[in-house]
């Protein structure tokens, strides 16, 4: 028996990742859970899943939840924490031996970090961890000897394909993507696009940060930051297809010029799974992919001029040290004050690029350093908005 802590459980990963662990119980077991605010669906997880420890975002929500759960057998009521504090208490739970890291955003960082020092294998949803902090995660998780396993139906997918291969093998990684709501909308109607379109993704059902990304393909981009620092490849060796039918999910490009694809229905459940039991391979309740129902699959060179993020991110990778982890910070409050409707959709990249030229890349730094880094980017992004863009809604 496998037992796991979910960061992020009330989230689509950590839903997802509980209806994996429903259909394997003989397999996972849940030692800890840490939400946000939505005490009501963490209340139904506590009772299905019996966690011994659990955490929300504040005070107020960890009393609400107290209130909540006061009807169960005190014997299985877990212990409930909130804030950071809280999220690291479930990502260091004595019993759990995997961590499934699907906080949103920045919010993962530290959890995931120290859980990593406690010697926890991470199955890895929040890509701004190792956006913001790869060079730190990846050399800890070294020292730990413990998996950094990814989640992302991207990095998921060039996992599967190296199996078996070596990386001298290997050409170049090829990461696809849907293209979002706006692939076939003019560049000139994009500044007048609302948060409700944005949000229209086209293929999958995420929370909101992921889905603007994916409309202004920033989330691509974190994904080659993310890349690269999963499989030690460099800028030129990560590339990007638009492939809106979401059925391959990566490609692996090798020297003797064969490539590779893993193929699969639009469901996170598949890349979940196969990060909790790698490198084993289970059964699935899910139905089958169909190519014969597919019939088509088509693959396009992304436009850089439409969607300006891409470039953002590989320069943002290219000049290394602190610069990826200002890029996440201001996209995080730039996607924020778009869908509070302060800002254009196509202010977005304007924002991430204007922090990005007023910070100065530290190339040797620490996560004390690191935090101070990017509440700074934070500000600066929130100080421009409101001083430089006007709501236009």
């Amino acid at each position: 028996m496998k037992f796991l802590s979910i960061l992020g459980s009330t989230g689509s990963i950590g839903r997802s990742t509980l209806q994996v662990v429903e259909a394997l119980r003989e397999r996972f077991a849940v030692a800890g859970l840490s939400a946000g605010r939505n005490v009501e669906h963490l209340t139904d997880q506590v009772q299905r899943f019996r966690p011994e420890v659990v955490s929300v975002a504040d005070e107020k929500a960890a009393k609400e939840l107290e209130g909540r759960l006061a009807s169960m057998d005190r014997r299985a009521r877990p212990t409930i924490l909130h804030g950071t504090e809280g999220a690291v208490a479930v990502a260091t739970h004595p019993r759990a031996q995997t961590v499934i890291s699907g906080l949103s955003g920045g919010l993962g960082l530290v959890p995931t970090y120290r859980g990593i020092e406690a010697g926890k294998d991470i199955a890895l949803a929040n890509k701004e961890t190792l956006v913001m902090a790869g060079a730190i995660m990846t050399d800890l998780a070294r020292r730990k000897g413990v998996h950094l396993l990814p989640v992302d139906s991207e990095h998921n997918a060039i996992l599967q394909c190296l199996q078996g291969v070596s990386r001298d093998q290997v050409k170049r990684f090829i990461l696809t993507a849907s293209g979002g709501p706006f692939l076939k909308t003019p560049v000139e109607e994009l500044e007048n696009v609302s948060p409700e379109e944005a949000l229209a993704h086209p293929t999958w059902k995420m929370g909101k940060k992921i889905t603007i990304d994916s409309a202004t393909l920033m989330n691509k981009g974190l994904e080659v930051i993310e890349a690269s620092w999963l499989f030690g490849a460099s800028p030129d060796e990560i590339h990007i297809l638009i492939h809106p039918q979401s059925i391959v999910h990566s490609l692996v490009e090798m020297v003797d010029g064969s490539v590779m694809a893993q193929m699969g229905i639009t469901d996170m459940r598949l890349a979940i799974q196969y990060a909790l039991t790698y490198p084993e391979r289970l059964e699935t309740r899910l139905p089958p992919l169909s190519l014969s129902r597919v019939r088509q699959l088509e693959f396009y060179e992304p436009d850089l001029a439409k969607f300006p993020c891409i470039h953002l991110a590989y320069e943002a990778l290219r000049i290394g040290g602190t610069m990826p982890a200002v890029l996440n910070a201001a996209d995080e409050v730039a996607v924020s004050a778009f869908v509070d409707e302060k800002i254009r959709f196509t202010d977005i990249p304007r924002v991430v690029r204007r922090v990005m030229q007023n910070h100065q890349a530290l190339q040797l730094f620490d996560l004390e350093t690191l935090l101070e880094v990017d509440t700074r980017a934070r500000q600066q992004a929130a100080e421009m908005i409101q001083h430089q863009f006007a709501s236009v809604f």
